[in-house]
């Protein structure tokens, strides 16, 4: 944390809901309130949506004095209605899965493997790019394996015990 940084902005910015424009928010109960926080996002989103459904105030205005657009209303309305408060805590960013490791590039790894299980996770790396040219971190392709390892190992174990 900065120095003399407030811990609310420290802790908001930790879970990925820090308003990175706050000054964007006019709506005057934010403006004239304690517990209200314009630094909140996810209490932004969801008065803005409150305000809207309960208070009555069109969706133009309410998105306009939270410092959102339209769209950003109803994507915020949708997911409030979908998964609640957390549902609009914003997603971490970057690739969700393993998007290089194909199943097509990890059953190559595999192949290799088996044909010499002397090859490093650093030099499957090195045939991966020459083949599929992406470039993937060894550690990713150790993992892809392991999971690959384990997906087997499951599916056999699931087939004896039906025997």
């Amino acid at each position: 944390m900065a120095r003399g940084e407030d811990p609310k902005v420290e802790a908001l910015r930790a879970e990925r809901t820090l308003n990175s424009r706050p000054e964007a928010v006019t709506d005057e109960q934010f403006a004239g309130s304690e517990f209200l926080d314009a630094r909140d996002l996810v209490q932004v989103k969801y008065e803005m949506v409150r305000r809207a459904r309960v208070d009555g105030e069109p969706v133009s205005r309410a998105a306009e004095a939270f410092g959102f657009s339209r769209p950003s209303f109803y994507a915020a309305r949708a997911a409030l209605d979908r998964g609640g408060l957390a549902a609009l805590v914003p997603a971490r960013p970057g690739p969700r899965r393993a998007h290089k490791l194909t199943s097509e590039v990890v059953s190559f790894a595999r192949e290799r493997l088996q044909a010499d299980p002397r090859l490093s996770s650093q030099a499957l790396v090195e045939l991966i790019a020459e083949r599929f040219g992406v470039r993937v971190h060894r550690r990713s392709v150790e993992r892809a394996l392991a999971r690959a390892e384990r997906a087997e190992h499951g599916d056999r174990a699931e087939e004896s015990e039906d025997d």
